[in-house]
């Protein structure tokens, strides 16, 4: 009986121990529009905050980590296509999943 209760115990362990989420790795390049190639909507959903020469960026519309630059929005202004303006900056970028609130 007390090799039973024991396997039994260890199942319960397994089971009542917190999963861990897998570790995503982010892209090298991401962007906002649903246009571009390298659009990703499930990932967008999660959250992506990128840190921009060590600071939070939050008007970011697209970033490349390898090439070291990003798109910033420069205030409400739009193209005649309704798109935000975009000024592109080089520095250091590094984007990361904001933790759900």
């Amino acid at each position: 009986m007390g090799l039973q209760s024991s396997a039994t115990d260890n199942i319960k362990a397994a089971m009542s121990e917190p999963q861990t989420p897998q570790a995503t790795t982010m892209p090298d390049r991401l962007s906002t529009d649903s246009k571009s190639p390298f659009y990703n909507a499930e990932l967008l959903e999660r959250g992506v905050g990128v840190r921009f020469n060590g600071v939070d960026r939050n008007n970011v519309e697209e970033y490349c980590v390898s090439e070291g630059w990003v798109r910033l929005a420069v205030g409400r202004t739009v193209d005649r296509h309704g798109n935000a303006m975009t000024v592109k900056y080089k520095g250091v970028v590094e984007p990361y999943l904001r933790v759900p609130e």
